[in-house]
């Protein structure tokens, strides 16, 4: 019986989410998402699964990343850092949210602190209206894109897209529909690394820099200043460093488990569970590559327009 009990309270502590190479970041990428569960909904939260890294076994993984010159970053880094980098933690977190059922907002980690406020991040909009900011993350190609695209344009709705530089490299038509079509493309990393575990701050601005320089040198156009930390793992270092770059670190305040494209929840799951945990300016992290997510991506914005949801890209998001 003791046995059951811890297990119990184990596993309704709160959800980790997360995002992974392929593509989990929440209840997740390799899961938002930025960077759980796939059995039926019940009472208890389980925790959030760490994102496995991609595998010939399970799914496609992402392409090698060619070597790309580093430019300098489009927005200078800043000359007067708003704290000493010598002074900060370098401590690796993971993102994850108390998820509720009752349309409230739910909570960020307590280890998080003040980073948000300290360093531009941002996991939730605005709390006061009923607004949906729709995130996909891209690290790589699942054959679901295209047709997601399509759903988002018959509903004249815009979203943003994480992605990273092989991403670009390997779907240039699709990155230029996404900017034709009015959609946000923003920032993944280069090589999806846990950007907690980069101590060096060259190594870690190339990260951020290389996908920027590849996404503006394909379009032409200016990538917008907004970035998901791969697996939602962060520190105070690497949201220092973030900031720097001019970017905002961009979390999640939904994500569920659609990222493994070989484990798909069900629709019905899916739709369900969603819907349950909507709540007001949420950022909801979806990833492009699930099956299940392509399929009832129709459905939920009908179901969220007709409950007087309204869409907005991150551009939007209060400041």
């Amino acid at each position: 019986m003791k046995r059951n009990t811890i297990s119990l309270i184990l596993l309704i502590s709160l959800v980790f989410v997360g995002c992974g190479r392929n593509e989990p970041e929440a209840i997740v990428q390799k899961p938002i998402i930025s960077h759980t569960v796939t059995a039926p909904l019940n009472n208890n939260v389980k925790p959030e699964p760490s994102t496995p890294k991609p595998s010939k076994d399970n799914i496609k993984p992402e392409p090698s990343t060619p070597e790309v010159v580093v430019n300098k970053p489009s927005t200078p880094i800043s000359d007067k850092p708003t704290a000493d980098p010598l002074t900060l933690s370098s401590s690796e977190k993971n993102w994850y949210y108390s998820p509720k059922t009752d349309g409230t907002s739910p909570a960020p980690p307590k280890e998080v602190g003040d980073y948000l406020q300290r360093f531009s991040g941002y996991y939730l909009g605005d709390t006061t209206k009923k607004i949906n900011y729709l995130t996909f993350d891209e690290g790589y190609e699942n054959g679901y894109t295209s047709k997601m695209l399509d759903i988002l344009k018959a509903n004249n709705v815009q979203a943003s897209f994480f992605v990273t530089t092989p991403y670009i490299n390997d779907n240039k038509d699709l990155i230029k529909r996404m900017v034709a079509e009015g959609h946000l493309v923003c920032n993944h990393s280069t090589t999806h690394p846990s950007m907690a575990g980069i101590r060096d701050r060259d190594k870690f601005n190339a990260e951020l820099i290389t996908c920027e320089n590849t996404f503006e040198t394909l379009t032409g156009t200016k990538m917008k200043k907004f970035f998901r930390p791969p697996m939602g793992k962060y520190s105070e270092l690497s949201m220092y460093y973030t900031q720097q770059l001019g970017y905002k670190s961009v979390f999640w305040s939904f994500a569920y488990a659609d990222w493994d494209t070989a484990k798909q929840p069900s629709e019905d799951y899916a739709k369900n569970l969603i819907m349950q945990r909507t709540h007001n300016g949420g950022i909801l992290l979806l990833h492009a590559v699930s099956k299940t997510n392509a399929n009832i991506l129709d459905y939920l914005l009908k179901e969220w327009t007709s409950k007087g949801f309204e869409f907005k890209t991150l551009n939007e998001l209060p400041m």
